[in-house]
């Protein structure tokens, strides 16, 4: 149950910081990671190389710019606000996970608190994303999510292959 509550504990004070903000998704990267080969990432920067695709205009990309800037900004100052607060929770749950008597009020009410500070993290990401979003012509949103469908497709098939061969290997001896 310890073990248990520990990696929960962990989930929910990594997760806000894990997620941050999609529009630093929206970057212009070029489709580049380090190295120069073309970005094939799965996961949370699979967008990155999309925006390129979409024929932006330049008032376009001005103003996902001046979102960009101002989303990483209101970012820096919301982590600053936090942080204390973040800090004081991890610190009331490592104190209840470590008591003598387990008081599931307690950890119950503290980790609802911590899930709702992670649900306005993710309110205000949306909204991000939702601004960003406005900018796109329909055609580009359309556009958007059928380059978006592929890319998913092309990360199930990768994980599909990766699985395969992970079970082909058979179970780690431990």
């Amino acid at each position: 149950m310890k073990a248990f509550m520990k990696k929960s504990l962990v989930v929910l004070i990594a997760a806000p910081l894990a997620f941050g903000s999609m529009s630093a998704l929206a970057a212009p990267h070029g489709g580049q990671q380090h190295g120069g080969k073309h970005n094939q990432q799965c996961g949370m920067g699979m967008e990155r190389g999309i925006w390129n695709k979409l024929d932006l205009t330049d008032a376009q990309k001005d103003q996902l710019k001046e979102l960009r800037q101002q989303d990483r900004q209101a970012m820096k100052e919301g982590f600053k606000d936090h942080r204390d607060e973040m800090k004081a929770n991890h610190e009331k749950m490592q104190q209840l996970v470590m008591a003598d008597n387990f008081d599931q009020a307690a950890v119950t009410s503290l980790a609802q608190d911590m899930a709702n500070q992670r649900v306005e993290g993710q309110v205000k990401m949306a909204k991000s994303r939702h601004d960003m979003f406005s900018v796109l012509t329909p055609e580009q949103k359309e556009q958007f999510t059928k380059l978006s469908g592929e890319k998913h497709q092309q990360c199930m098939e990768k994980w599909e292959k990766m699985k395969d061969r992970m079970d082909k290997k058979g179970p780690k001896a431990e």
